[in-house]
């Protein structure tokens, strides 16, 4: 007999530090005048010190959307945290006052968003943008922080970096702007970084680089690190454990070996189908069929059951929980016994 997995979300992988981040429950909706748009439906996770978590779904699943609740930046209106807690070190960031709330972004808490070149200011220097960070938050003086800029931007690898610190955003190349993004989310020396899609329009040179440089940075700092992406071959690189969202919740979490290995998911077994296999030639790709539902009208039940293999009459009404199927390794679904059994 199956049991449902208890709401608290799945512990540390074996070798990790203290606990950072607690994520329960978490509900984040945008009220509009077409009506309310559900982007995150109920999520929990948790982040270790020297952990690595990927949150990993197709686009409008909801997974930026709930890094940009951690952070604090959903503009209200027209978002708004409903429900749950964020817990950093131990005390809800939902709670704090603004002023409190501040002080933890960007000196415990930082994030790289996604699109470097519209992330930068094309007005101002990228040195001066990394020292902004000096001197809001530690009062530095306009050299100490131009300094401070040169220094990160060195540690990030960018060549002539003493030279470049007076140089715009539209004089570097895509990879190098990524490097002045993860710069300014060093500069203050966080226990956590949020990386939204922080290989999204390079190549898979540059890809490579910039995420051997994020672990490296991890082990010199220990700090943790989440990773949103869509991509599975980068999740499969880096990351220690795994939470796979879809329609705004987690369908399925566990550490990564296990996940790609043996999918306990549809959704997740068909993500991993989508994907090329170098150890076998010819054959043909398997897409998910259909497309996510949209967030302003969810189907009642499992929310991936119209497009689901394995759908029968229970899941299109009864949503399923998350079910514990294996240690540290829970599946929101109904019938995730045969979907395991289909991966052995």
């Amino acid at each position: 007999m199956t049991t449902a997995a208890r709401p608290e979300a799945m512990p540390a992988t074996p070798g990790t530090g203290d606990l950072l981040l607690e994520v329960s429950d978490l509900h984040v909706e945008f009220r509009t005048r077409r009506g309310v748009v559900n982007a995150v439906n109920g999520i929990s996770y948790t982040l270790h010190e020297r952990e690595t978590l990927a949150i990993l779904g197709e686009s409008g699943s909801g997974k930026s959307v709930s890094a940009q609740a951690v952070m604090g930046i959903i503009d209200t209106p027209p978002g708004y945290v409903t429900q749950g807690e964020i817990r950093y070190r131990g005390e809800d960031l939902l709670t704090m006052a603004e002023s409190e709330r501040r002080a933890v972004r960007g000196q415990q808490i930082a994030m790289i968003f996604q699109d470097a070149l519209t992330a930068l200011n094309p007005v101002y220097s990228v040195g001066w943008q990394i020292a902004e960070m000096y001197r809001v938050h530690r009062g530095s003086s306009r050299k100490v922080g131009y300094a401070k800029a040169a220094e990160l931007m060195d540690r990030v690898r960018i060549p002539s970096a003493k030279e470049r610190v007076k140089d715009y955003p539209h004089q570097f190349s895509g990879g190098m702007r990524q490097r002045v993004m993860i710069a300014m989310a060093l500069a203050l020396d966080p226990d956590i970084i949020i990386a939204d899609e922080p290989t999204t329009a390079l190549d898979v040179t540059v890809q490579a680089q910039i995420m051997d440089l994020l672990s490296t940075l991890q082990e010199e700092t220990g700090m943790g690190l989440i990773l949103i992406t869509h991509d599975l071959g980068v999740v499969a690189d880096v990351a220690d454990k795994v939470c796979v969202m879809y329609a705004g919740k987690v369908v399925e979490r566990g550490p990564v070996r296990d996940i790609y290995h043996n999918t306990a998911h549809p959704y997740s077994e068909g993500l991993m189908a989508s994907i090329p296999r170098l150890d076998q030639k010819g054959g043909q790709l398997h897409p998910i069929k259909g497309a996510p539902p949209s967030l302003a009208n969810i189907p009642p039940g499992c929310p991936f059951h119209p497009r689901c293999p394995y759908a029968r009459e229970v899941c299109t009404t009864d949503h399923p929980p998350l079910y514990d199927v294996a240690p540290r390794r829970q599946s929101a679904c109904h019938f995730w016994e045969e979907v395991l059994a289909g991966g052995n």
